[in-house]
């Protein structure tokens, strides 16, 4: 599977951008990861513009919320679905629009918190990893 992640702006702090790295590095062991970074202001049309992909997921603390187990069970799904590429999309500082929300397939939730762009950036792509290792029967997760 192909995993297209699209953030508004770059991360700025030390450990996210070396977190981040780290993990696009593993994740790239066994999926093809794509990373786009918008400026911050970026109009819908130019993000919606960025989701050449058969299934998008916008992150927001509205949406539903998995354990990496579940995680891992929905990505196989989609996986056995005949999706090849999924683009993930990681708002700015006011989070995504209506607009956003309305046009794409899923909306996913890291729980009610609201985190800071640059950790929800490491979040995520440690959450794919970690999904990709339970699915590989990988000893990475640990239940």
């Amino acid at each position: 599977m192909k995993f297209k992640i699209i953030t508004i702006g770059k991360p700025k702090l030390f450990f996210a951008k070396e977190g981040f790295m780290e993990y696009v590095k593993r994740l790239r062991g066994s999926h093809s990861v794509d990373v786009v970074h918008l400026r911050d202001g970026v109009s819908d049309e130019k993000i919606l513009g960025e989701l050449n992909c058969e299934f998008s997921i916008a992150l927001d603390e509205n949406g539903k919320e998995f354990s990496s187990r579940e995680l891992s069970e929905f990505l196989d799904k989609k996986s056995l679905e005949g999706i090849g590429k999924v683009c993930f999309i990681i708002g700015g500082p006011d989070g995504h629009s209506d607009k956003i929300k309305e046009n794409v397939d899923f909306v996913w939730s890291f729980g009610k918190m609201t985190l800071p762009h640059d950790l929800a950036m490491v979040v995520l792509i440690e959450a794919l990893y970690r999904a990709t290792t339970i699915s590989a029967g990988h000893p990475y997760h640990r239940e």
